[in-house]
C-alpha cells in the first residue's frame, strides 16, 4: 500500500510538472502570436495595463477567470488562500539572495520604476471596476468616521458651561480643557497617519476610532477634573487618526476623473458632524433633569448624556468598517498581490451586479507589485521571549514610521511638503482662531448690552421685609437692611456696595455673579446658600452664622446654557453647505490650486467686513460668510494632499500636515481669545494676513488633477 501511495504521489508530481511546462509553452506561443499582430486582448504597452478589442475580451471571458482561478489553480488550490506556491517561494528566495549583492540605490530605483508602472496599471484597473455601489457604501462608512471627527471638535465647547458647574472649574481649567482635545488630535494625526502606511488603513482606523469611542464614553461618567481631562486627551488622540486615514483610504478606490469631486463630497460629513453635535446639544443639555444622582457626590447630568450620544457616529463607523476590505493599493505596496486581486475583483463584481451586468468578467489576472525593501526583524520563539519579539517588532515599526516622516521632508517631496505645511498652518490659524473669536465676541456684546440695562439703587432703607423673588442685574449702594429675610430666591449679577446688613436671614439662596463689596454684615444667619467667603470683598463680618453651605459652583444653568451658543455653531456649520457643493462640482474643472488660492483670498476679504460687526446679528452673518467661503480651500487641501504623495507616504504626509493644522488651532484659540473685548484690529489683521500669505504660497504647488495616484 505504501508503494502504491509513493507511485501515486510521484505520478501526481510528474503530472503537475508536465501541466506547468505545457502551460508555459502555450503562454509563450500565445505571446509570440500576439506580438506579431496589432489587435486583441489586453496588451502590456510600456509595461502598463491597457484594454484591447472588446470582442476578444468576451472570448477570453469564457475561461475559468469567471471562477477566480485558472488551470494552475486546479493543480495548486492554495494559491488564493494565502498559501504561497513552492515555486514562488523558491523564486523569491533566489531574488533575495541576488539582492544581497546589489547596491541599495539600484534596488530603490527598481522599486520606483515598479511603483510608476503600478500607478498606471492600478488606475486602469479601478476604471474597469467602475464607480458604483461599492464606492458609495465605503463613502458612507468613512463619512461616519469623518462625522465623528467633526463631533469631537465641538463636544467640549458645548459641555463647558455645564461641566464647570459639576467640576467647579476655574477660568484656566476651562481654557486647558478647550485646548486639550486639539493637543490629542495633533499627536494622533502624527502617530496614526504614520502607522496607516505600515500596518494598513482599515486596521489603524478601527483602532483609532475604538480608542476615541472608549475614552469618550468613560469621560461621561468621570467626576474629577483631572481624569476627565485625561479622557478627553486620549479620545482626541484616537480621533486624530480619522482625517489622514479616511482620505488616504477612500482615494485609493477612486479613479482619477472621480477623485476630486467625491473626496469633496466626503468632506460634507465633517459639516454633518458639527450639525449633529449642535442639534444634540440644543436638544439635551438644557434639560438639566435628564440624569440621575447617586448620593451627594456622584451626579450624571444632561451634559453627560450628550457626551454619550456624541459617541454614536464613532461606534457606527467601527461596526460598518468590519465589513469593508483593506485598501488594495496598500496591499500591493506591501507585496500582497493575491489579497489585493481578490478585493479588486469584489469591487468589480459588486459594481457590475448593481449596474445589472453580472456577467461582465474581471479580466485582470496579474498586477504589478513593487519590489519589497523593508523587512521586519523577527526573533524566533526558540531564541527569545514574547516580550523580546514584541519589543523588536514595535521598534522596527517605529523606525519605519520615523524614516517615512523624514522622507516627506527630503528629496523630491521637500518643497511640496514645506509649501503645504505653510498653507495648512495659515489656514488653520485663521479659521480656528476666528471660530473661537466669533462666539466669544458675541458673548461679549451680550454682556455689554446686559450691563447697559443695569438698575441702580442708592440710600435705600429696608426693614422687616421678605425677599422671595429674583433680584437681577442690580447695583445697591449705601443701603441699610435691618431684620430682612432673603428666602428661596436668586441673586443674579447683583452688587451690594457700602451696605449694612443687621440681623438678616439668608436661606436657600442661589447666586450668580453676586458680590458684597465693602459691606458691614453683623448678627446675620446664612443657611443652605452658596454665598461663600470669596463673595465678600473687603467686608466686615461680625457675629454671623454660616451653616449647611452649598458645595456646588455658582453658575446658573438658565443663563449659561442659552440657546444662542448652539444656534451660532449650528448656523456656522450649516453655512458651509453651499461652499461644499460648489467646491465638489468645480474641483475637477478649475483645479485644486485655483480653488485653494481663490477661497483663501476671498476669505481674507471677508475678514475686513468684521470691522462693521457691531451687533450680534452682524457677527453671526459675517461668521457664516467666512465659513462658507473658506470651506472650498479646506476641501481642495484635503484632495491635493492625498494626490501629491505616493501610497507608502500618503497617510504619513497627511498626518504630519494635519498635526500642524491642530497645532495652529491651539495657537489660534489662545491668541484670538485674548483680544476679545480689547480690540478687533489685531485678530482681523492676523487672520487676513495669514490667509493672503497662505493663498499666495499655494500658487507654488503643482496641479494634481491630471495625475494618477503614485
Amino acid at each position: 500500500m505504501e508503494d502504491g501511495y509513493r507511485n501515486s504521489s510521484n505520478f501526481y508530481q510528474g503530472a503537475r510538472d508536465i501541466a506547468r511546462e505545457v502551460k508555459r509553452q502555450t503562454s509563450n506561443q500565445a505571446m509570440d502570436y500576439y506580438q506579431n499582430n496589432t489587435y486583441g486582448g489586453y496588451a502590456a504597452e510600456d509595461g502598463y495595463y491597457n484594454s484591447g478589442d472588446p470582442v476578444h475580451q468576451e472570448e477570453d471571458a469564457q475561461s475559468d477567470a469567471t471562477e477566480g482561478h485558472d488551470e494552475d489553480d486546479e493543480i495548486y488550490e492554495g494559491e488564493y488562500q494565502g498559501i504561497p506556491h513552492p515555486d514562488d517561494v523558491r523564486a523569491q528566495h533566489k531574488d533575495t539572495i541576488r539582492d544581497e549583492f546589489r547596491d541599495h540605490s539600484d534596488i530603490l530605483a527598481e522599486r520606483m520604476e515598479d511603483e510608476e508602472q503600478l500607478a498606471y496599471q492600478y488606475e486602469n484597473i479601478i476604471q474597469e471596476c467602475g464607480h458604483g455601489r461599492f464606492q458609495w457604501t465605503l463613502f458612507f462608512v468613512l463619512g461616519l468616521a469623518l462625522m465623528a471627527d467633526g463631533v469631537e471638535v465641538f463636544v467640549v465647547g458645548f459641555v463647558l458651561p455645564s461641566a464647570e458647574k459639576d467640576m467647579c472649574l476655574s477660568r484656566s481649567n476651562k481654557g486647558m480643557l478647550g485646548l486639550i482635545v486639539y493637543l490629542g488630535m495633533m499627536l494622533g494625526a502624527f502617530v496614526w497617519g504614520g502607522l496607516a502606511d505600515k500596518i494598513g488603513r482599515k486596521k489603524c482606523l478601527i483602532i483609532s476610532l475604538a480608542i476615541n469611542a472608549a475614552f469618550s464614553f468613560i469621560s461621561s461618567f468621570v467626576q474629577g477634573y483631572g481624569f476627565f481631562l485625561f479622557c478627553r486627551l486620549i479620545s482626541g488622540f484616537g480621533i486624530g487618526g480619522s482625517l489622514p486615514i479616511v482620505f488616504a483610504y477612500f482615494s485609493e478606490f477612486l479613479a482619477r476623473e472621480k477623485r476630486g469631486e467625491h473626496l469633496s463630497w466626503l468632506c460634507m460629513f465633517w459639516m454633518i458632524g458639527a450639525l449633529y453635535a449642535s442639534v444634540m446639544a440644543w436638544s439635551i443639555i438644557p434639560h438639566y433633569g435628564w440624569g440621575f444622582s447617586m448620593g451627594t457626590h456622584y451626579h450624571f447630568h444632561s451634559w453627560r448624556v450628550f457626551v454619550v450620544v456624541c459617541v454614536l457616529p464613532c461606534i457606527a463607523s467601527i461596526i460598518a468598517l468590519k465589513f469593508m476590505p483593506e485598501s488594495p493599493r496598500f496591499l500591493l505596496e506591501t507585496g500582497k498581490h493575491d489579497e489585493a486581486w481578490m478585493i479588486l475583483k469584489k469591487v468589480h463584481d459588486t459594481n457590475m451586479r448593481a449596474k445589472g451586468e453580472p456577467e461582465k468578467v474581471f479580466t485582470v489576472s496579474h498586477i504589478k507589485t513593487p519590489k519589497q525593501i523593508d523587512e521586519f526583524i523577527e526573533i524566533q520563539s526558540s531564541t527569545g521571549t514574547w516580550f523580546q519579539r514584541w519589543f523588536v517588532r514595535v521598534m522596527t515599526i517605529v523606525k519605519q514610521v520615523w524614516d517615512n516622516m523624514l522622507y516627506c521632508f527630503g528629496g523630491q517631496y521637500r518643497k511640496n511638503t514645506v509649501f503645504l505645511a505653510v498653507v495648512w498652518f495659515t489656514m488653520s490659524l485663521s479659521y480656528y482662531g476666528l471660530t473661537v473669536w466669533f462666539p466669544d465676541t458675541i458673548r461679549y456684546l451680550q454682556e455689554e448690552e446686559y450691563a447697559s440695562r443695569v438698575k441702580r439703587f442708592e440710600d435705600e432703607h429696608v426693614k422687616n421685609f421678605v425677599f422671595n423673588f429674583t433680584l437681577e442685574n442690580q447695583i445697591h449702594k449705601d443701603g441699610t437692611y435691618y431684620n430682612d429675610k432673603f428666602y428661596k430666591m436668586k441673586l443674579k449679577y447683583v452688587t451690594f456696595e457700602d451696605c449694612v446688613f443687621d440681623e438678616c436671614y439668608f436661606e436657600d439662596v442661589i447666586s450668580t455673579g453676586t458680590i458684597f463689596k465693602n459691606c458691614t454684615i453683623k448678627s446675620s444667619y446664612f443657611h443652605n446658600t452658596d454665598l461663600h467667603e470669596h463673595r465678600f470683598i473687603d467686608c466686615t463680618l461680625i457675629n454671623n452664622t454660616f451653616s449647611n453651605h452649598k458645595e456646588d459652583c455658582d453658575i446658573d444653568f438658565e443663563e449659561d446654557n442659552d440657546f444662542l451658543i448652539y444656534l451660532v455653531s449650528f448656523l456656522g456649520s450649516l453655512s458651509v453647505l453651499p461652499g461644499n457643493i460648489i467646491s465638489a462640482l468645480l474641483m475637477d474643472k478649475i483645479g485644486r490650486i485655483r480653488m485653494i488660492a481663490g477661497s483663501m483670498l476671498i476669505s481674507a476679504v471677508c475678514c475686513f467686513f468684521l470691522f462693521f460687526g457691531n451687533s450680534e446679528s452682524a457677527m453671526i452673518g459675517w461668521q457664516c460668510l467666512f465659513c462658507g467661503t473658506s470651506i472650498a480651500a479646506w476641501n481642495a487641501l484635503d484632495v491635493i494632499t492625498v494626490e501629491l504623495y505616493p501610497t507608502n507616504k500618503r497617510a504619513t504626509a497627511f498626518g504630519i500636515l494635519n498635526g500642524l493644522c491642530k497645532l495652529a488651532a491651539i495657537f489660534g484659540n489662545s491668541i484670538f481669545a485674548s483680544f476679545v473685548g480689547i480690540t478687533k484690529v489685531v485678530p482681523i489683521l492676523i487672520a487676513s494676513t495669514a490667509l493672503v500669505g497662505g493663498g499666495l504660497i499655494s500658487l507654488r504647488l503643482p496641479e494634481t488633477r491630471e495625475l494618477v495616484l503614485m
